[in-house]
């Protein structure tokens, strides 16, 4: 075993100690504060509604460039929407 080691160790003594305790105290704080901090975010709105308005927007984009899909759309719209009135009739 190399003596530097235990030379070092009889040298610090009671700092050595206090400074693990003080530095284990200190991150035991920052990783309080992270989680705290996760947890806020995880609690927060604003997440789901960026998510919501990201859809939204890749709509928006999806129907500018395929027109043709918009009427393809409307149209199915439009049969669903003629398919349950009739099937409101027959009740």
């Amino acid at each position: 075993m190399n003596n530097q080691y235990i030379r070092r160790e009889v040298f610090c003594g009671n700092t050595c100690h206090e400074l693990k305790r003080f530095w284990e105290r200190e991150i035991g704080k920052q990783t309080y504060y992270r989680e705290s901090e996760e947890y806020r975010l995880g609690r927060s709105a604003l997440r789901k509604l960026r998510e919501e308005w990201r859809q939204r927007l890749e709509t928006k984009l999806r129907l500018r460039n395929n027109p043709d899909e918009t009427e393809k759309r409307a149209n199915v719209g439009q049969e669903l929407l003629a398919s349950l009135t009739q099937d409101d009739t027959k009740h």
